[in-house]
Protein backbone atom coordinates (compact mmCIF):
# COMPACT_ATOMS: atom_id res chain seq x y z
CA UNK A 1 0.00 0.00 0.00
CA UNK A 2 1.16 3.25 -0.86
CA UNK A 3 2.21 6.39 1.52
CA UNK A 4 -1.03 8.36 2.33
CA UNK A 5 -0.49 11.65 2.47
CA UNK A 6 -2.57 14.06 5.35
CA UNK A 7 -2.11 17.27 5.54
CA UNK A 8 -1.73 18.28 9.68
CA UNK A 9 -1.31 21.46 11.29
CA UNK A 10 2.71 21.08 12.73
CA UNK A 11 4.22 23.54 15.41
CA UNK A 12 6.96 24.84 13.73
CA UNK A 13 10.06 25.94 16.50
CA UNK A 14 12.27 26.89 13.81
CA UNK A 15 12.14 27.69 10.02
CA UNK A 16 14.83 28.64 8.21
CA UNK A 17 16.07 29.23 4.59
CA UNK A 18 19.74 29.38 3.45
CA UNK A 19 19.07 32.26 1.07
CA UNK A 20 17.74 34.67 3.83
CA UNK A 21 17.22 34.64 7.36
CA UNK A 22 13.57 35.95 7.52
CA UNK A 23 11.14 33.45 8.01
CA UNK A 24 9.27 32.18 4.78
CA UNK A 25 5.86 32.55 4.04
CA UNK A 26 4.98 29.32 3.00
CA UNK A 27 5.95 26.84 6.08
CA UNK A 28 5.83 23.07 5.70
CA UNK A 29 2.45 22.08 6.02
CA UNK A 30 2.68 19.00 4.85
CA UNK A 31 3.57 15.44 6.91
CA UNK A 32 3.09 12.09 6.38
CA UNK A 33 1.02 10.04 8.09
CA UNK A 34 0.51 6.14 7.62
CA UNK A 35 -2.98 4.69 7.36
CA UNK A 36 -4.24 2.80 10.74
CA UNK A 37 -3.11 -0.57 8.91
CA UNK A 38 0.28 0.03 9.38
CA UNK A 39 0.41 2.98 11.79
CA UNK A 40 1.68 0.92 14.58
CA UNK A 41 5.13 -0.06 12.55
CA UNK A 42 5.61 3.10 11.52
CA UNK A 43 4.87 5.71 14.15
CA UNK A 44 5.89 4.19 16.86
CA UNK A 45 8.90 5.56 19.42
CA UNK A 46 12.83 5.06 18.64
CA UNK A 47 14.63 2.14 19.91
CA UNK A 48 15.83 1.94 22.86
CA UNK A 49 18.59 0.59 21.59
CA UNK A 50 19.55 3.18 18.86
CA UNK A 51 19.90 6.02 22.04
CA UNK A 52 23.35 5.09 22.80
CA UNK A 53 25.87 4.82 19.86
CA UNK A 54 28.45 2.59 21.13
CA UNK A 55 31.05 -0.13 19.15
CA UNK A 56 29.02 -2.25 17.28
CA UNK A 57 29.90 -6.34 16.68
CA UNK A 58 30.25 -6.47 12.57
CA UNK A 59 30.17 -10.20 12.55
CA UNK A 60 26.18 -9.43 14.57
CA UNK A 61 25.15 -7.86 11.58
CA UNK A 62 27.65 -9.22 8.40
CA UNK A 63 27.83 -13.09 9.29
CA UNK A 64 29.27 -15.44 7.21
CA UNK A 65 27.03 -17.07 4.82
CA UNK A 66 27.72 -20.81 7.08
CA UNK A 67 26.91 -18.70 10.40
CA UNK A 68 23.70 -20.63 12.47
CA UNK A 69 22.63 -17.31 12.72
CA UNK A 70 22.05 -16.73 8.85
CA UNK A 71 20.99 -20.34 8.29
CA UNK A 72 18.24 -20.29 10.32
CA UNK A 73 16.43 -17.52 8.54
CA UNK A 74 16.07 -20.21 5.85
CA UNK A 75 14.74 -22.28 7.91
CA UNK A 76 11.40 -21.99 6.98
CA UNK A 77 11.64 -24.94 4.07
CA UNK A 78 12.37 -28.16 6.52
CA UNK A 79 13.59 -30.51 4.02
CA UNK A 80 14.66 -30.61 0.51
CA UNK A 81 11.43 -31.77 -1.65
CA UNK A 82 11.06 -34.62 -3.50
CA UNK A 83 13.07 -35.15 -6.64
CA UNK A 84 10.83 -36.73 -8.53
CA UNK A 85 8.85 -34.58 -12.07
CA UNK A 86 5.86 -35.40 -10.74
CA UNK A 87 2.19 -34.30 -9.85
CA UNK A 88 2.77 -33.88 -6.27
CA UNK A 89 0.31 -32.68 -3.10
CA UNK A 90 1.16 -29.30 -2.52
CA UNK A 91 0.59 -30.58 1.15
CA UNK A 92 3.83 -32.18 0.83
CA UNK A 93 5.25 -28.28 1.25
CA UNK A 94 2.54 -26.43 3.20
CA UNK A 95 1.23 -24.95 0.30
CA UNK A 96 -2.83 -24.13 0.04
CA UNK A 97 -3.02 -24.74 -2.95
CA UNK A 98 -4.51 -28.08 -4.21
CA UNK A 99 -1.54 -29.38 -6.03
CA UNK A 100 1.44 -28.60 -7.98
CA UNK A 101 4.03 -29.56 -10.66
CA UNK A 102 7.23 -30.19 -9.30
CA UNK A 103 10.10 -29.67 -11.95
CA UNK A 104 13.30 -31.14 -10.77
CA UNK A 105 16.33 -29.23 -12.97
CA UNK A 106 18.64 -33.04 -12.35
CA UNK A 107 15.90 -34.82 -14.76
CA UNK A 108 17.10 -32.21 -18.06
CA UNK A 109 20.99 -32.71 -17.16
CA UNK A 110 21.81 -30.17 -14.83
CA UNK A 111 23.87 -31.86 -12.06
CA UNK A 112 26.35 -34.37 -13.41
CA UNK A 113 28.58 -35.22 -10.68
CA UNK A 114 29.63 -31.83 -10.02
CA UNK A 115 32.20 -31.35 -12.92
CA UNK A 116 31.47 -27.82 -14.02
CA UNK A 117 28.98 -28.75 -16.91
CA UNK A 118 26.76 -26.05 -18.23
CA UNK A 119 23.27 -25.99 -16.96
CA UNK A 120 22.36 -23.49 -18.72
CA UNK A 121 19.94 -25.90 -21.29
CA UNK A 122 18.15 -27.87 -18.49
CA UNK A 123 17.16 -24.56 -16.92
CA UNK A 124 15.68 -23.48 -20.04
CA UNK A 125 13.81 -26.73 -20.46
CA UNK A 126 12.74 -26.75 -16.54
CA UNK A 127 11.70 -23.42 -17.49
CA UNK A 128 9.41 -24.35 -20.96
CA UNK A 129 8.00 -27.05 -19.14
CA UNK A 130 6.90 -25.02 -16.09
CA UNK A 131 5.92 -21.77 -18.10
CA UNK A 132 3.49 -24.32 -20.17
CA UNK A 133 1.62 -26.29 -17.11
CA UNK A 134 -1.84 -24.82 -17.66
CA UNK A 135 -2.95 -27.12 -14.11
CA UNK A 136 -2.26 -25.96 -11.01
CA UNK A 137 1.05 -24.38 -10.08
CA UNK A 138 4.37 -25.30 -11.18
CA UNK A 139 7.60 -25.38 -9.00
CA UNK A 140 11.44 -25.52 -10.78
CA UNK A 141 13.54 -26.92 -7.92
CA UNK A 142 17.30 -26.79 -7.62
CA UNK A 143 18.42 -29.25 -5.02
CA UNK A 144 20.36 -28.75 -2.02
CA UNK A 145 24.15 -29.44 -1.46
CA UNK A 146 24.32 -29.00 -5.24
CA UNK A 147 26.53 -26.37 -7.53
CA UNK A 148 24.95 -25.37 -11.14
CA UNK A 149 27.04 -23.38 -13.97
CA UNK A 150 25.12 -21.20 -15.65
CA UNK A 151 25.26 -19.06 -18.46
CA UNK A 152 23.38 -15.72 -19.24
CA UNK A 153 20.02 -16.75 -19.79
CA UNK A 154 16.31 -15.24 -20.32
CA UNK A 155 13.13 -16.58 -18.69
CA UNK A 156 10.17 -15.29 -19.92
CA UNK A 157 6.59 -14.86 -19.83
CA UNK A 158 3.36 -15.06 -19.98
CA UNK A 159 3.26 -18.22 -18.32
CA UNK A 160 0.01 -20.27 -17.85
CA UNK A 161 0.10 -20.48 -14.36
CA UNK A 162 2.17 -19.16 -11.08
CA UNK A 163 5.49 -20.65 -10.87
CA UNK A 164 7.68 -20.81 -7.96
CA UNK A 165 11.69 -21.68 -8.16
CA UNK A 166 12.99 -23.14 -4.97
CA UNK A 167 16.55 -22.34 -4.88
CA UNK A 168 18.28 -24.80 -2.51
CA UNK A 169 21.35 -25.31 -4.07
CA UNK A 170 24.21 -22.94 -5.22
CA UNK A 171 23.79 -21.06 -9.00
CA UNK A 172 26.91 -19.93 -10.29
CA UNK A 173 27.72 -17.57 -13.22
CA UNK A 174 30.00 -18.42 -15.95
CA UNK A 175 33.33 -16.71 -14.97
CA UNK A 176 34.17 -16.43 -19.19
CA UNK A 177 33.66 -13.04 -20.35
CA UNK A 178 33.37 -14.58 -23.77
CA UNK A 179 29.77 -16.30 -23.11
CA UNK A 180 28.23 -12.94 -22.40
CA UNK A 181 28.78 -11.24 -25.57
CA UNK A 182 24.98 -11.48 -26.85
CA UNK A 183 24.17 -9.57 -23.82
CA UNK A 184 26.46 -7.74 -22.12
CA UNK A 185 23.69 -6.61 -19.43
CA UNK A 186 22.44 -9.19 -17.79
CA UNK A 187 23.39 -12.36 -16.34
CA UNK A 188 20.07 -14.07 -15.42
CA UNK A 189 16.96 -12.31 -16.76
CA UNK A 190 13.10 -12.92 -15.57
CA UNK A 191 11.00 -10.84 -17.41
CA UNK A 192 6.61 -10.71 -18.62
CA UNK A 193 5.95 -12.91 -15.84
CA UNK A 194 2.98 -12.66 -13.53
CA UNK A 195 2.99 -14.40 -10.16
CA UNK A 196 6.64 -15.54 -9.75
CA UNK A 197 8.42 -16.30 -6.22
CA UNK A 198 12.19 -17.55 -6.23
CA UNK A 199 13.09 -18.76 -2.48
CA UNK A 200 14.37 -21.52 -1.05
CA UNK A 201 17.82 -20.30 1.08
CA UNK A 202 19.96 -20.92 -1.64
CA UNK A 203 22.76 -19.02 -3.39
CA UNK A 204 23.39 -17.12 -6.36
CA UNK A 205 26.92 -16.23 -7.15
CA UNK A 206 27.95 -13.44 -9.74
CA UNK A 207 31.57 -15.03 -10.06
CA UNK A 208 32.56 -11.15 -10.29
CA UNK A 209 36.02 -10.76 -9.68
CA UNK A 210 36.73 -10.98 -12.98
CA UNK A 211 34.47 -8.12 -14.15
CA UNK A 212 35.42 -5.99 -11.38
CA UNK A 213 39.59 -6.08 -12.07
CA UNK A 214 38.87 -5.23 -15.51
CA UNK A 215 36.72 -2.69 -14.55
CA UNK A 216 37.78 1.16 -15.58
CA UNK A 217 37.06 2.34 -11.96
CA UNK A 218 39.53 0.13 -11.21
CA UNK A 219 42.04 -0.06 -13.68
CA UNK A 220 41.86 3.75 -15.22
CA UNK A 221 43.92 2.45 -18.27
CA UNK A 222 40.98 0.63 -18.82
CA UNK A 223 37.81 1.89 -21.40
CA UNK A 224 34.48 1.98 -19.54
CA UNK A 225 32.16 -1.28 -20.39
CA UNK A 226 28.99 -2.43 -19.13
CA UNK A 227 29.02 -5.65 -16.88
CA UNK A 228 26.15 -7.94 -16.55
CA UNK A 229 23.13 -7.39 -13.46
CA UNK A 230 22.99 -11.02 -11.58
CA UNK A 231 19.38 -10.98 -11.38
CA UNK A 232 16.79 -8.71 -13.83
CA UNK A 233 13.48 -8.62 -13.17
CA UNK A 234 11.50 -6.77 -16.24
CA UNK A 235 8.24 -5.88 -16.30
CA UNK A 236 7.18 -8.82 -13.79
CA UNK A 237 4.13 -8.59 -11.70
CA UNK A 238 3.04 -9.91 -8.31
CA UNK A 239 6.80 -11.05 -7.67
CA UNK A 240 8.41 -12.27 -4.38
CA UNK A 241 11.99 -12.49 -3.97
CA UNK A 242 12.86 -14.21 -0.42
CA UNK A 243 15.29 -16.09 1.50
CA UNK A 244 18.14 -15.99 -0.95
CA UNK A 245 21.67 -15.41 -0.86
CA UNK A 246 23.05 -13.39 -3.51
CA UNK A 247 26.40 -12.46 -3.80
CA UNK A 248 29.47 -11.07 -6.15
CA UNK A 249 27.66 -10.03 -8.59
CA UNK A 250 29.81 -8.66 -12.23
CA UNK A 251 27.72 -5.53 -11.45
CA UNK A 252 24.73 -4.78 -9.53
CA UNK A 253 22.90 -7.60 -7.40
CA UNK A 254 19.76 -7.67 -8.02
CA UNK A 255 17.39 -4.81 -10.67
CA UNK A 256 13.98 -4.84 -10.67
CA UNK A 257 12.78 -2.80 -13.20
CA UNK A 258 9.03 -1.94 -14.53
CA UNK A 259 7.71 -3.98 -12.26
CA UNK A 260 4.17 -4.00 -9.88
CA UNK A 261 3.25 -5.05 -6.47
CA UNK A 262 6.92 -6.38 -5.18
CA UNK A 263 8.13 -8.23 -1.73
CA UNK A 264 12.07 -8.60 -1.88
CA UNK A 265 12.29 -10.17 1.78
CA UNK A 266 15.11 -11.74 3.49
CA UNK A 267 17.75 -10.92 1.10
CA UNK A 268 21.55 -11.58 2.33
CA UNK A 269 23.70 -9.42 -0.62
CA UNK A 270 27.27 -9.37 -0.29
CA UNK A 271 30.42 -7.97 -2.37
CA UNK A 272 33.52 -6.37 -1.00
CA UNK A 273 33.24 -3.24 -0.35
CA UNK A 274 35.72 -1.97 -3.63
CA UNK A 275 33.62 -3.93 -5.44
CA UNK A 276 32.81 -1.14 -8.29
CA UNK A 277 29.15 -0.54 -9.14
CA UNK A 278 27.81 -3.52 -7.16
CA UNK A 279 24.42 -1.88 -5.98
CA UNK A 280 22.60 -4.12 -4.14
CA UNK A 281 19.01 -3.63 -4.79
CA UNK A 282 17.89 -1.57 -7.82
CA UNK A 283 14.65 -0.07 -8.12
CA UNK A 284 13.37 1.50 -11.36
CA UNK A 285 9.95 2.21 -12.73
CA UNK A 286 8.94 -0.13 -10.31
CA UNK A 287 5.18 0.43 -8.29
CA UNK A 288 3.85 -0.70 -4.66
CA UNK A 289 7.09 -2.49 -3.66
CA UNK A 290 8.41 -4.02 -0.36
CA UNK A 291 11.88 -4.48 0.36
CA UNK A 292 12.20 -6.13 4.09
CA UNK A 293 14.85 -7.89 6.80
CA UNK A 294 17.73 -7.38 4.41
CA UNK A 295 21.47 -7.44 4.89
CA UNK A 296 23.44 -5.68 2.03
CA UNK A 297 27.33 -5.20 2.11
CA UNK A 298 28.37 -3.88 -1.41
CA UNK A 299 30.82 -1.29 -3.37
CA UNK A 300 28.14 1.00 -4.51
CA UNK A 301 24.69 1.48 -2.88
CA UNK A 302 23.18 -0.89 -0.51
CA UNK A 303 19.59 0.24 -2.21
CA UNK A 304 18.92 2.66 -5.08
CA UNK A 305 15.88 3.77 -5.99
CA UNK A 306 15.54 5.16 -9.29
CA UNK A 307 12.91 7.23 -12.12
CA UNK A 308 9.26 6.02 -12.20
CA UNK A 309 9.45 4.20 -8.93
CA UNK A 310 6.70 5.33 -7.10
CA UNK A 311 5.10 3.57 -3.24
CA UNK A 312 8.81 2.05 -2.92
CA UNK A 313 9.08 1.04 1.37
CA UNK A 314 12.16 -0.86 2.97
CA UNK A 315 11.83 -1.22 6.66
CA UNK A 316 14.80 -2.94 8.49
CA UNK A 317 17.65 -2.71 6.63
CA UNK A 318 21.23 -3.46 7.27
CA UNK A 319 23.80 -1.93 5.04
CA UNK A 320 27.74 -1.73 5.12
CA UNK A 321 29.76 -1.38 3.83
CA UNK A 322 28.58 0.40 0.39
CA UNK A 323 27.08 3.83 -0.78
CA UNK A 324 24.42 3.96 1.66
CA UNK A 325 20.14 4.07 0.62
CA UNK A 326 20.17 6.52 -2.42
CA UNK A 327 17.21 8.16 -4.57
CA UNK A 328 19.02 8.93 -7.79
CA UNK A 329 20.90 9.47 -9.11
CA UNK A 330 17.99 11.58 -11.59
CA UNK A 331 18.09 13.53 -14.80
CA UNK A 332 21.27 12.20 -15.94
CA UNK A 333 21.53 13.76 -19.49
CA UNK A 334 18.59 16.78 -19.13
CA UNK A 335 16.28 13.95 -18.70
CA UNK A 336 12.93 13.68 -17.29
CA UNK A 337 12.55 11.82 -13.65
CA UNK A 338 9.94 11.34 -11.30
CA UNK A 339 10.29 9.72 -7.46
CA UNK A 340 7.38 10.11 -5.10
CA UNK A 341 5.94 7.70 -1.90
CA UNK A 342 9.24 6.76 -0.59
CA UNK A 343 9.60 5.42 2.52
CA UNK A 344 13.11 3.96 4.38
CA UNK A 345 12.02 2.73 8.16
CA UNK A 346 14.58 1.12 10.91
CA UNK A 347 17.76 0.95 8.84
CA UNK A 348 21.30 0.83 10.62
CA UNK A 349 24.04 1.74 8.58
CA UNK A 350 28.04 0.95 9.19
CA UNK A 351 30.86 2.28 8.02
CA UNK A 352 29.17 3.38 4.40
CA UNK A 353 30.28 6.57 2.13
CA UNK A 354 26.80 7.88 2.37
CA UNK A 355 24.40 7.66 4.75
CA UNK A 356 20.56 8.37 3.43
CA UNK A 357 20.82 10.32 0.47
CA UNK A 358 19.18 12.06 -2.61
CA UNK A 359 21.10 12.77 -6.12
CA UNK A 360 20.42 15.05 -8.97
CA UNK A 361 22.13 15.96 -12.13
CA UNK A 362 21.79 19.79 -12.99
CA UNK A 363 19.68 19.91 -16.50
CA UNK A 364 16.94 17.55 -15.68
CA UNK A 365 14.02 17.92 -14.72
CA UNK A 366 10.81 16.58 -12.86
CA UNK A 367 10.66 15.78 -9.12
CA UNK A 368 11.35 13.76 -6.07
CA UNK A 369 8.56 14.15 -3.60
CA UNK A 370 6.95 12.73 -0.42
CA UNK A 371 10.17 10.69 0.74
CA UNK A 372 10.63 9.71 4.29
CA UNK A 373 13.52 8.51 6.18
CA UNK A 374 13.25 7.80 9.82
CA UNK A 375 14.24 5.22 12.60
CA UNK A 376 17.62 5.11 11.43
CA UNK A 377 21.02 4.70 13.44
CA UNK A 378 24.54 5.52 11.26
CA UNK A 379 27.83 4.24 12.83
CA UNK A 380 30.93 5.88 11.43
CA UNK A 381 29.25 7.04 8.22
CA UNK A 382 30.81 9.61 5.44
CA UNK A 383 27.56 12.05 4.98
CA UNK A 384 25.22 10.39 6.63
CA UNK A 385 22.40 13.04 5.52
CA UNK A 386 22.61 14.67 1.73
CA UNK A 387 20.77 15.87 -0.60
CA UNK A 388 22.83 16.96 -3.79
CA UNK A 389 20.99 18.54 -6.54
CA UNK A 390 24.82 19.33 -8.36
CA UNK A 391 25.69 15.61 -8.76
CA UNK A 392 28.15 15.10 -11.59
CA UNK A 393 29.49 10.93 -11.51
CA UNK A 394 31.80 11.78 -14.40
CA UNK A 395 35.42 12.45 -15.69
CA UNK A 396 34.92 15.89 -17.05
CA UNK A 397 33.12 18.81 -14.76
CA UNK A 398 29.57 19.12 -15.34
CA UNK A 399 28.32 22.76 -16.67
CA UNK A 400 26.18 24.54 -14.36
CA UNK A 401 22.89 23.99 -15.79
CA UNK A 402 19.40 26.55 -14.62
CA UNK A 403 16.60 23.23 -14.80
CA UNK A 404 16.74 20.62 -11.84
CA UNK A 405 14.38 18.15 -10.60
CA UNK A 406 12.54 19.37 -7.87
CA UNK A 407 13.40 17.68 -4.47
CA UNK A 408 10.43 18.77 -2.05
CA UNK A 409 8.92 16.80 0.76
CA UNK A 410 11.52 14.75 2.63
CA UNK A 411 11.08 13.94 6.20
CA UNK A 412 14.35 12.91 8.35
CA UNK A 413 12.53 11.52 11.75
CA UNK A 414 14.86 10.01 14.24
CA UNK A 415 17.98 9.56 12.70
CA UNK A 416 21.06 9.35 15.16
CA UNK A 417 24.33 7.85 14.88
CA UNK A 418 28.24 9.32 14.40
CA UNK A 419 29.32 10.67 11.44
CA UNK A 420 32.94 10.19 10.27
CA UNK A 421 33.08 13.05 8.11
CA UNK A 422 32.99 17.17 9.86
CA UNK A 423 29.78 17.59 7.83
CA UNK A 424 26.46 15.46 8.80
CA UNK A 425 24.04 17.36 7.40
CA UNK A 426 24.48 18.78 3.89
CA UNK A 427 21.76 20.67 1.41
CA UNK A 428 23.52 21.36 -1.81
CA UNK A 429 20.01 22.38 -3.50
CA UNK A 430 19.64 24.05 -6.85
CA UNK A 431 19.35 28.04 -6.70
CA UNK A 432 16.95 27.97 -9.28
CA UNK A 433 14.71 24.85 -7.98
CA UNK A 434 15.33 25.25 -4.36
CA UNK A 435 14.55 22.19 -2.03
CA UNK A 436 10.92 22.54 -0.47
CA UNK A 437 9.02 21.54 2.51
CA UNK A 438 12.34 19.51 4.09
CA UNK A 439 11.49 18.40 7.46
CA UNK A 440 14.08 17.70 10.80
CA UNK A 441 13.09 15.93 13.77
CA UNK A 442 14.74 14.10 16.15
CA UNK A 443 18.37 14.17 14.52
CA UNK A 444 21.27 13.38 16.56
CA UNK A 445 24.90 13.17 14.67
CA UNK A 446 28.10 13.76 16.34
CA UNK A 447 31.78 13.40 15.13
CA UNK A 448 33.30 10.10 15.03
CA UNK A 449 35.21 10.35 18.62
CA UNK A 450 33.07 12.90 19.93
CA UNK A 451 36.35 15.35 20.03
CA UNK A 452 34.39 18.31 17.81
CA UNK A 453 30.92 18.91 16.97
CA UNK A 454 29.64 17.37 13.49
CA UNK A 455 28.34 20.95 11.18
CA UNK A 456 25.62 21.22 8.66
CA UNK A 457 26.09 22.79 5.60
CA UNK A 458 22.62 23.91 3.87
CA UNK A 459 22.10 25.82 0.65
CA UNK A 460 19.45 26.75 -1.37
CA UNK A 461 16.47 24.68 1.32
CA UNK A 462 13.55 25.77 2.63
CA UNK A 463 13.48 23.42 6.20
CA UNK A 464 11.57 22.90 9.18
CA UNK A 465 13.20 21.77 12.63
CA UNK A 466 11.37 19.89 15.28
CA UNK A 467 12.69 18.61 18.69
CA UNK A 468 16.35 18.07 18.88
CA UNK A 469 18.22 18.62 15.96
CA UNK A 470 21.85 18.23 15.57
CA UNK A 471 23.44 19.67 13.81
CA UNK A 472 21.60 22.20 12.67
CA UNK A 473 20.97 24.13 9.50
CA UNK A 474 22.16 27.92 10.34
Amino acid sequence: MGIVLQLVIILVFSYYSCYGSSSLEDPLSTYYDIGDETSSVYNHAYPTYFETIGELNRDDYFPANDDPAVSNRFSDYGDELAADDDEVSSSDIGSPSSSLRVINVDNFGAYRNGDGTDATEAFEKSWKQACSTSTGAALILVPLNKRYLLKPVRFSGPCKSPITMMVYGTIEASADRDDYKKDTRHWILFQYIQNLKIEGGGTFNGKGDIWWKNSCKIDKSRPCITAPTALTFYDCQNLRVKNLRIRDSQQIHTSFEKCLDVEAINLLISAPGLSPNTDGIHVGNTRRMQIRNCVIRTGDDCISIVSGSENVHATDITCGPGHGISIGSLGAGRSEAHVSNILVDTARLTGTTNGVRIKTWQGGKGKADNIIFQNILMQNVTNPIIVNQNYCDQADPCNEQESAVHVSNVVYKNIKGTSNTAVAVKFDCSKSFPCSGVMLQDVNLVRVGGTQAAKALCKNVKFAQLGKVSPKCP
